[in-house]
């Protein structure tokens, strides 16, 4: 081996390492490595930040933007109207949510799909008596198998066309994936559908009704005299932090306060609502000084039922009635606001969010996000693949796929679930917001990929002027566009297409590819697309699917020269492989996204997705070699 070819396979080996830690984001890693080959001179400086105008690159990002305009306008709503069953049984319940799904991630982002039909999920579970993550692994598995049927369904599509391009042919086109995708898709959604359903794992619901914030939520009072007298609310929380408790509420000069600014001072006869294990009640009191008014049990339905503007007066009489505490730009509010300013009981609620892979929420805290003063939420629980926390909520790093469990006005939770990119579980009315932009986003849509299918104009600018039009016709907010794209996966494709071409050029792919088809394959080019595709599903289990694809395609195309054969089976192969994880909560964002909501397990997806691994490995084969002969 050469030395160039040594310091490739090291900062490969390294970056594939890092991916599978899971500790980096993707793009931070990708970025790292591309830096490592500029560094040892395996790309050259001028050459570093090219992969950001790569075609695959741009499409991805158009496409993203696109799909925005089909969320934001309500045209998805209205299809699911009109596909999902009013009245159906499990099994078709789950036939039309999961063909829809697929249909939806074959012309848009697969995540979107899901987070728009995620709360119908729950809603179909709970309606038919069924653990929601029966519903959602189904949902999430049909969303990644509808993205591999079209050219822009996933970026490991669109990455694959790019390397086809760079061997010196035409890209691959917008249905070309279509035979093989739509085979696959159609024998997975069958299975799903079909019994698959049945094989997951039945958890404990990990909605409202799941949650356990704490054993009580309990009223007490400050009399004169008391240790909390004139501390602020964010002073006697650091009193309560050995006891895991926490000050959910308060009543001030007759003022019921949800969600207290953390600078709000505390005054002799006020009341603080105290979330606390009864077991600790006792030494909250002692250290606060304070005596206790009335016990509230936090039972869910009680909550529910106080939300709703239950007619129970005695509830009403116990219970604090919120008012928000913060003026719009976050400043402690004056005492002695108006009524006008006071939020009315019944708009409080329970709700679930459940954290998108890659949000702003991630990695962070609900103190460090501010939640009160900015929002007037309050964090009740966490939970974390099935495992509900009341551990020091407000300092606990919030991981892609948990699942909260807020208390806040409607307006506030929906405020704060589109800023940091949650989604909301609780029932929604499937409305069209606005229904000429929901047909002039569905057109736009419609006429890219016309344009890209009849090979009028290449992909990335006839999505590049579908956003254009979508910023005119305001389908897309222009301010919200660059909102829309999913940067770190952007960031992460432009920096590993230059990596990927240092191994095409310093002869790696062929080496490797020798190494693996001579000695595993045997020259046989039938075997050789069986191992391509294994590795590239294996790969895809544990690392981003646009990585693997981008890591894959040099083997694939070295694994045909070296077998004297076409290389577009192989590449077709590196494209099904990408998408095809269904192993591991970590392979694709959208198994991570169902970690919380479905109360699941790191080994619960193989239960039922290696059966669709093997089902894939068992119809891809044969269409592959049918479609696109050796």
């Amino acid at each position: 081996m050469q030395t160039d070819q040594i310091l490739i396979l090291a900062i490969l080996a390294c970056t594939v390492g890092l991916f599978l830690w899971g500790r980096w984001r993707h793009d931070l890693v990708a970025g790292a490595s591309l830096l490592a080959c500029v560094a040892v001179g395996l790309v050259g400086a001028e050459q570093a930040f090219a992969g950001f105008g790569h075609p695959a690159v741009i499409t991805v990002a158009c496409v993203l933007v696109l799909s925005r305009g089909l969320q934001t306008s309500g045209a998805v709503d209205a299809l699911t109207r009109v596909v999902l069953p009013s009245k159906a049984g499990p099994m078709l319940s789950i036939a039309a949510l999961t063909a829809l799904a697929a249909l939806l991630s074959a012309f848009m982002n697969n995540v979107g799909a899901l987070a728009l039909l995620m709360p119908v999920a729950v809603q179909i579970a709970r309606k038919q008596s069924l653990a929601p993550g029966q519903v959602l692994m189904p949902l999430a598995f049909g969303s990644i198998l509808g993205g591999m049927t079209t050219l822009i369904g996933t970026p490991p599509n669109l990455i694959v066309s790019g390397f086809r391009q760079e061997l010196g042919g035409a890209p691959f086109s917008m249905f070309d994936y279509t035979p093989v995708g739509a085979a696959v898709a159609v024998a997975g959604v069958l299975l799903l559908v079909l019994g698959g359903w049945k094989l997951v794992p039945v958890r404990r619901e990990a909605a409202v009704e799941g949650f356990d914030p704490g054993a009580y939520l309990t009223e007490v009072r400050v009399p004169e005299g008391a240790r909390a007298v004139g501390k602020t609310v964010r002073e006697i929380e650091t009193l309560l932090d050995e006891h895991d408790a926490q000050v959910v509420g308060m009543v001030q000069a007759e003022l019921r306060v949800h969600a207290p600014n953390p600078s709000r001072v505390v005054r002799a006869d006020d009341i603080l609502v105290i979330e606390a294990d009864a077991d600790v009640l006792s030494e909250v009191l002692a250290r606060l000084g304070a005596k206790l008014e009335e016990d509230v049990p936090s039972e869910p339905d009680d909550a529910d039922a106080t939300d709703a503007g239950s007619n129970d007066t005695d509830a009403h009489d116990t219970a604090p009635t919120p008012i928000d505490d913060a003026t719009p730009d976050g400043d402690t509010a004056p005492d002695d606001r108006s009524d006008d300013a006071r939020t009315p009981h019944a708009d409080i609620v329970l709700q679930e969010i459940a954290v998108l892979p890659g949000s702003g929420l991630a990695g962070r805290s609900a103190s460090e996000l501010d939640l009160r003063t900015r929002y007037s939420i309050n964090v009740l629980a966490i939970s974390r693949a099935g495992h509900r926390s009341r551990k020091r909520l407000r300092s606990q790093r919030l991981q892609d796929g948990d699942l909260l469990l807020v208390q806040g006005t409607q307006a506030a939770i929906a405020a704060f679930a589109a800023e940091f990119g949650g989604v909301p579980l609780a029932e929604r009315a499937l409305r069209i917001p606005d229904r000429r932009k929901a047909i002039t986003a569905a057109l736009i849509l419609l006429g890219a990929i016309i344009a890209t299918a009849s090979g009028l104009v290449p992909a990335a600018v006839a999505f590049a002027a579908g956003v254009v039009a979508s910023m005119a016709l305001r389908t897309v907010p222009p301010r919200e566009v660059y909102g829309a794209i999913d940067w770190p996966v952007v960031v992460l494709l432009a920096a590993l297409i230059p990596v990927a071409g240092a191994m095409e050029s310093t002869g790696t792919a062929d080496l490797i590819a020798r190494v693996l088809f001579e000695s595993v394959a045997q020259g046989h080019p039938v075997i050789g697309l069986v191992l391509i595709l294994v590795v590239t599903m294996t790969l895809s289990d544990l690392m981003n699917n646009a990585a693997t694809a981008a890591v894959m395609c040099p083997i694939a195309i070295g694994a045909a020269g070296t077998l004297g054969v076409n290389a577009d089976p192989y590449l077709m192969a590196v494209a099904v492989g990408a998408s095809c994880a269904f192993l591991t909560p970590i392979g694709h964002q959208n198994n991570t996204l169902i970690l919380g909501p479905g109360g699941f397990r790191f080994s619960d997806y193989w239960r039922l997705g290696l059966p669709v691994q093997l089902l894939v490995l068992l119809v891809s084969i044969p269409m592959l070699l049918w479609i696109w002969p050796l």
